[in-house]
């Protein structure tokens, strides 16, 4: 990393090759990526300190993966994930995605993940949601997300990882990205790099209660936008079944892993009755949109606070799902012996900025990878355990094309921060108004209310984490408005109650710009996809 004393008043200055902005699955595998292919390489992260401040931290579930020389395969992965995105999936972009995912999972192993084994040499495999095999790898039962950042963090110890640094612009000329406006404890500062990976994660904090850590805000959504690249499939956003309710409200919720239900627990309401019975031929295993759309029903039929998962029947429960077990006994509840309560959270962001599938954005330079990207993978709605695959494959690809586009371009100009200022609300409110007029299921009238909402927010300068937290939330909460206004049909994971039929005429991805300081909405255009040459295993 080198230090210059060049460009505006004010602003610490440093050089590098890549900047990778997030320091979860995506994010390190492409730093990881760019230095191996000899580029510098600086990634940022706003969190104070490393320990659960990802996403990926988080995952519960496992990585989706065709195992060679199993009983699954590539094609019937890449079927599975089309099924469950609602007509909106690229079968390009999921048959390479997926068709690299052992590959990818074999890589980590090599930098140090171990993942549990039913017999020597050999991964045990659970099914989940949406799944027509057993093919999700897992860790520690239920801790696979904490095993993949303890091994990407190992491996990134000669990394330049900073933490305390919010990246609050992304710089360009007209045709290519030029570095970020940081700040830091030292102030403002500018790194010039003539690549930067956007790997920021998803906004599950637009909604009062989510599975997500305390920084999923929608920067990198935000940061994109802002920066004139476009977004896209922001409307569908996943709701988890099954968040642990326990009479909290707001913030954080631990997550109760579907793979519970892959084991035989059963969805049931307070008298005992099923939830998806009739709902779907996959019954409790059924994609996670439509789970959730049936709790939500079952809960405004009853007038209930939450629905139970009744895991009584998963043998050893306490030792297969430590992670549940400790959460739910933190909450009073023994999952061994009382039904679960739970209700639908805000999860994953199945769309997000731009991008092919190695992570590439229109604009010359800029990438993103892993949910802050649309590739065109998860289409309406992500198939279980596809978050982790997609993360570390197109991750990697991303790493390694910025930093063979920083090699070409060679040393970024100097470019100075437009000084623009951004749109807030007070986030509580912005939460709770969310919450209620774009959770699991909307209408025309409450995207109204808060479009108008949104209209009203206040200009305001960015000074540091709290005001970039704050913009992005508008900023995203204005771009996933727009988008599910103008999608007036249900498909995947976006349900509007006053348009509850899928209409075939809107089986295509909804584009959302930053344009004169709002968003516009461009209607059924198709996202073209770089294919990639791939080996499909049987």
């Amino acid at each position: 990393m080198t230090t210059t004393s060049c460009g505006g008043p004010g602003y610490w200055q440093q050089r590098a090759d890549v900047v990778v902005v997030g320091t979860g699955v995506a994010g390190l595998a492409a730093a990881l990526a760019a230095q191996r292919r000899g580029a510098r390489v600086v990634v940022l992260s706003k969190a104070a300190e490393p320990t659960g401040s990802t996403a990926t931290f988080y995952a519960q579930g496992g990585i989706a993966v065709v195992i060679p020389d199993g009983d699954d395969s590539v094609e019937a992965h890449v079927a599975d994930t089309i099924a469950a995105g609602g007509g909106l999936c690229d079968p390009v972009a999921v048959t390479s995605i997926v068709a690299d995912g052992y590959g990818a999972v074999a890589d980590l192993v090599g930098a140090g993940a171990r993942f549990d084994e039913a017999a020597p040499g050999r991964w045990s495999l659970t099914k989940e949601g949406g799944h027509s095999r057993r093919r999700i790898v897992h860790a520690g039962g239920d801790a696979t997300g904490a095993e993949v950042q303890r091994a990407l963090d190992r491996a990134a110890d000669l990394l330049d990882v900073r933490f305390d640094h919010v990246v609050l612009q992304v710089l360009r000329t007209d045709d290519a990205v030029t570095g970020v406006l940081v700040h830091d404890g030292a102030g403002l500062g500018l790194i010039h790099a003539p690549s930067v990976v956007l790997a920021t994660g998803g906004m599950g904090h637009l909604y009062s209660a989510t599975t997500n850590p305390d920084g999923s805000t929608g920067d990198g959504v935000a940061l994109a936008l802002w920066a004139g690249v476009p977004v896209s499939d922001v409307e569908f956003v996943q709701f988890h079944p099954t968040m642990l309710f326990d009479g909290n409200a707001a913030g954080r919720r631990p997550l109760v892993t579907e793979a519970l239900r892959g084991e035989g627990a059963r969805l049931v309401d307070a008298r005992g009755g099923s939830i998806t019975a009739g709902v779907h031929r996959m019954g409790d295993l059924a994609p996670r949109d439509v789970v959730a759309a049936a709790i939500e029903a079952r809960l405004t039929e009853t007038g209930d606070a939450c629905v139970y998962l009744d895991a009584r029947v998963v043998p050893d429960v306490a030792t297969r799902f430590p992670t549940v077990t400790a959460a739910c006994r933190a909450a009073g509840i023994d999952p061994a012996l009382q039904p679960i309560p739970v209700v639908p959270g805000a999860h994953y962001s199945c769309g997000g900025v731009v991008t092919d599938v190695t992570g590439k954005t229109e604009l010359a330079g800029l990438f993103a990878a892993g949910e802050v990207a649309r590739t065109g993978m998860h289409g309406a709605n992500r198939l279980a355990s596809n978050s982790l695959l997609e993360g570390l494959v197109v991750g990697g690809r991303a790493g390694r094309a910025a930093a063979g586009h920083a090699i070409d371009a060679g040393p970024a100009p100097v470019v100075l921060p437009s000084g623009e200022r951004r749109m807030t609300l007070p986030r509580n409110e912005l939460q709770r108004a969310m919450s209620r007029h774009a959770g699991v299921v909307r209408d025309g009238a409450g995207l109204r209310t808060l479009a108008s909402m949104l209209d009203a927010a206040t200009a305001v300068p960015l000074r540091g984490r709290v005001d970039l937290e704050d913009a992005a939330l508008v900023a995203s909460a204005r771009a996933l408005v727009a988008a599910a206004r103008d999608r007036t049909e249900s498909r995947g994971c976006h349900h509007r109650s006053d348009h509850p039929g899928t209409d075939p005429a809107r089986a295509a991805s909804t584009v959302v710009r930053h344009s004169s300081g709002r968003p516009t909405v461009g209607r059924a255009v198709a996202v073209s996809v770089e294919a990639l040459p791939v080996e499909v295993c049987a």
